[in-house]
Parts: structure tokens; C-alpha cells; sequence
């Protein structure tokens, strides 16, 4: 169901923003929502400061928004004439839909194919795959990891690649670090590992992750959970990190001190133009740099665990 709801906007300068928004969600009863149109980054710590931010506030579509409009109007212009030399433009009014977010961006997931074998299906579709193909049934909600992101899909090619490169005989633990959707670890589950844990410091997305995990019959066979890192018992084989570069430099030596001699390790959720960071930052670990697979602005990187002498 959609419902309408009429959203004012106001412009002001960012040391207003504060005070402008406490005033708007007292009126509104709602939060709001406080746009930065220079935004243009992956990181949050890249994000520049504007001068100007857009303040954005709903109202029910019942409610005057003639009268709203002009009440806010007035606060705008009073304010301005606390602040010497400052002119602020006029609210601006415009009417939106809400839409049910769960349900609406499922046109645009398709049965996504990655690798050999892989088969990404969304759950409310029947898939038509090929006789040995590794279908996995995903609904992502609202955590990261369709497979149709960059990322994803090179931990996907890299994780088949490492699984079917495995001794006939090792059944290897894979942890999948910043498991959003569940999809890496879903995937090594059915690729041929033993022991799977998939960690994320976002409770929701361990929920989600759980779920598709049910959906899969894979319940039983991955540990889901918050725990951090460095809290983690044993060594994996395997161990998937699709996570910001900066926290993969920040976590290198807990995650070469957790992978097995003889293990690989691939970085994801690393543009292009941060590889020598991520690659500079693991120099010191005791690991073997191997490949670096490309996509897009994306990239991820293969590293191998050194055996002991």
C-alpha cells in the first residue's frame, strides 16, 4: 500500500541545521531527513562538508500544507533576522509517495548467474538452472549482498575458484567477515566447506542473513552472529573480508593471525583507486599477494597465508 504524504524542504546554512531540524520534527512529529548534495563517497569519513544542506520534513497529506508551509515560512524568516546579513530562501512544498520499500525494489532482482556454477535466485522465483549448477535462494531485505554488486560477485568468483582448487580430502572452515545477505557464506556452504561462520556488527543483517539461510536448508550448517573478530575461536581455510578498505587495513593483523597456513584471504569492497592502501597496509603481514581481479571501479585482492618453514 502507498501512501502520500507532502514533504517541505528547506535550504539553510550547516550550522543551522541542528536547530532548523529540531523545530521541523517538533512540528512534524517525524524525522527528518538532511541532505548533502556533495556527497560523493564510499567511506563516511570522505564525506566533505557543505555549506548548504537540505532539510526535508513530511507531513500526512491531510493535514493544511498551505498552512504548513507558510508557518515554517515565517520561523525561516524570523531566524533569518537573528543572523545578520543572512537571507534564507523560502521553503519549498511537493508532494511524495511511500512506498513499500520491501516489496517495490524486487523488479529490479533477477536470477543473476556468477561463475561456473553459481545460480542466484530471488526467493519468490522458481529457477531454471543447468544440471550442475549451486542455486542459492536470496532475499536480501535490507542488508547488502545481492551478488549484483561488484564486490559481491568478485568474493563469488574468487571463493568458487579457491573451493574448487582445494585437496580432494580438506573440508575447510570459511569465515565470511561482514556477511550482509548470507550469500558468501551460503555459497562456501554449498561450494564444500565444513565449518562456515558469517559475522556482521549489523544485528539486521544477521536476522537476514538467518533467514536466508533457512530458506536455503543451510540453518544448521553456519554460525551467524556479531562477534567480532578478534573474538573468534579458531583458524579458517578461508577467509572472505568484503568490508571498507581503510577497516581491512585496520584489521589486517587479526585477520592474517586467523587465517590458517595455507589459507586464502580475499579483499573485497575496495575501489580501484584504494588498492595500493589496502595493499601497502597487508605488506607487513605474512602473507603471499596472488591476484587482484577487477570490475567496474571495483576491485579484490587473493592473498595466501605463508606455510611455516
Amino acid at each position: 500500500m502507498n501512501e502520500a504524504w507532502v514533504e517541505i524542504s528547506c535550504s539553510v546554512p550547516a550550522e543551522l541545521a541542528d536547530i532548523v531540524a529540531e523545530h521541523l520534527t517538533s512540528l512534524s512529529g517525524n524525522g527528518v531527513c538532511i541532505e548533502n548534495l556533495n556527497v560523493d563517497a564510499f567511506s563516511h569519513s570522505e564525506i566533505p562538508e557543505s555549506a548548504t544542506v537540505h532539510i526535508k520534513s513530511y507531513f500526512d497529506s491531510t493535514e493544511d500544507s498551505a498552512a504548513r508551509l507558510k508557518e515554517i515560512e515565517t520561523y525561516l524568516a524570523e531566524l533569518a533576522l537573528r543572523q545578520p546579513g543572512l537571507s534564507l530562501p523560502p521553503p519549498e512544498l511537493s508532494s511524495v509517495t511511500s512506498e513499500d520499500w520491501s516489496t517495490s525494489w524486487k523488479v529490479n532482482f533477477k536470477p543473476l548467474r556468477i561463475g561456473r556454477r553459481l545460480l542466484i535466485v530471488p526467493s519468490w522465483e522458481e529457477p531454471q538452472p543447468h544440471p550442475d549448477d549451486i542455486v542459492l535462494r536470496l532475499d536480501p531485505g535490507m542488508a547488502f549482498g545481492t551478488g549484483g554488486h561488484e564486490t559481491t560477485r568478485l568474493c563469488l568468483e574468487l571463493l568458487e575458484q579457491i573451493m574448487d582448487n582445494m585437496p580432494t580430502l580438506l573440508s575447510p572452515a570459511v569465515l565470511d567477515l561482514g556477511t550482509g545477505s548470507g550469500i558468501l557464506a551460503m555459497a562456501a556452504v554449498q561450494l564444500g566447506a565444513a565449518r562456515v561462520c558469517a559475522v556482521d556488527i549489523d544485528p539486521l543483517a544477521v536476522e537476514v542473513a538467518r533467514e536466508n539461510l533457512a530458506i536455503n536448508g543451510l540453518s544448521e550448517q553456519v554460525e551467524c552472529s556479531t562477534t567480532p573478530l578478534e573474538s573468534l575461536n579458531g583458524c579458517f581455510d578461508v577467509i572472505l573480508a568484503n568490508i571498507l578498505a581503510e577497516e581491512l587495513v585496520r584489521l589486517a593483523p587479526s585477520l592474517s593471525e586467523r587465517l590458517a597456513p595455507g589459507g586464502s584471504l580475499v579483499l573485497s569492497g575496495i575501489l580501484a583507486e584504494k588498492e595500493g592502501l589496502v595493499r601497502n597496509g597487508f605488506s607487513s603481514q605474512p602473507l603471499e599477494y596472488l591476484e587482484t581481479l577487477h570490475e567496474g571501479e571495483w576491485v579484490a585482492l587473493h592473498y595466501r597465508r605463508d606455510q611455516p618453514a
